[in-house]
């Protein structure tokens, strides 16, 4: 923890902290960091992962907006937004990392837990009022703005065609047709998308349980790497399948009275998520270093991400 303290010293000027590890999420590592009765919360991008660039590139584009709409919106206290270093930064890096410092929510993570009505409500508004902001929000930046293509496609294909590790390839094997067809899909549905007018609105696009938070009365959204300017289904394809979908388009029409689900941007991006899904875990196999017991674990999300896709 050494080095992490070192960060934080030198970075943030908190001297003598205590760094806990946290469970963390599917792109960062995470530490609880304690200071004379103050806890911050870590969020530590390892250079080493192939997928950190991805997670990381737009840092300096999305926190200006969260830093909005934490000042100006109904969302103030509903998301994080990260500490200012010393020089006024968002982020530090090292040779190690990229790491990104918070307040700490002390609360649980909702996970699989059931929402419950009054959660729902919340979602329902916390979503509906990041939808308020469209396409004149002064701060979005052109690599925040949907564009609709799947720059991983061509990589997938190659991945697909070539020589793959064996417990990769074994996974793979019965999956392959599928994931070609939703590639085409996928690809057609992103060329028909560039010529709709469909309205675009800010978006978090990773809205699931282990992306929420609640603090006993109050649900938090976590996790914002993915915002972006987009048509709305890019929220929308997490919620149509759940079992509270109803109520939460009852609570969301109090301000989107006149909003109606685009199927085409639905199918779209429900395709993409489970492309990128897939992707993500074959580029943990491929080129991150993994411990046996990782790279098991990582299989089997790959397998089950797999299964919702082949008939």
């Amino acid at each position: 923890m050494d080095q992490l303290q070192g960060i934080l010293k030198k970075y943030y000027g908190l001297d003598h902290t205590v760094v806990v590890p946290q469970k963390g999420g599917w792109a960062a590592l995470a530490y609880k960091v304690q200071m004379d009765g103050q806890a911050y919360f870590l969020k530590v991008y390892e250079k080493s992962r192939a997928s950190t660039p991805k997670w990381t590139a737009l840092i300096d584009d999305y926190v200006p907006v969260l830093l909005w709409l934490e000042e100006h919106s109904r969302l103030k206290g509903k998301i994080p937004v990260p500490i200012l270093t010393q020089d006024g930064c968002y982020q530090c890096e090292d040779d190690e990392g990229i790491y990104l410092l918070y307040e700490y929510i002390v609360g649980d993570t909702i996970a699989d837990t059931k929402l419950t009505k009054d959660q729902v409500r919340q979602l329902a508004e916390m979503i509906g009022e990041l939808h308020r902001y469209g396409e004149d929000f002064p701060l979005v930046t052109g690599a925040m703005t949907e564009n609709y293509t799947v720059p991983f496609l061509d990589q997938l294909r190659s991945t697909l065609d070539g020589e793959l590790p064996y417990d990769l390839g074994k996974v793979l094997l019965h999956h392959i047709d599928s994931l070609k067809k939703l590639m085409l899909k996928v690809e057609e549905l992103s060329e028909a998308l560039k010529n709709r007018d469909l309205r675009m609105a800010l978006c978090h696009t990773d809205v699931h349980g282990w992306n929420l938070m609640f603090t006993g009365q109050h649900l938090k959204l976590i996790d914002w790497e993915g915002l972006k300017l987009a048509p709305v289904e890019a929220d929308m394809m997490s919620f149509v399948d759940e079992p509270y979908f109803s109520e939460f388009m009852r609570i969301y029409a109090n301000t989107h009275s006149q909003y109606e689900v685009n199927i085409e941007a639905l199918t779209f991006y429900q395709g993409r998520r489970k492309l990128e899904d897939v992707w993500e875990f074959m580029e943990q196999l491929l080129y991150d270093t993994q411990a046996d017991g990782d790279r098991k674990v990582t299989l089997n999300h790959l397998k089950k991400e797999l299964e919702g896709i082949t008939p």
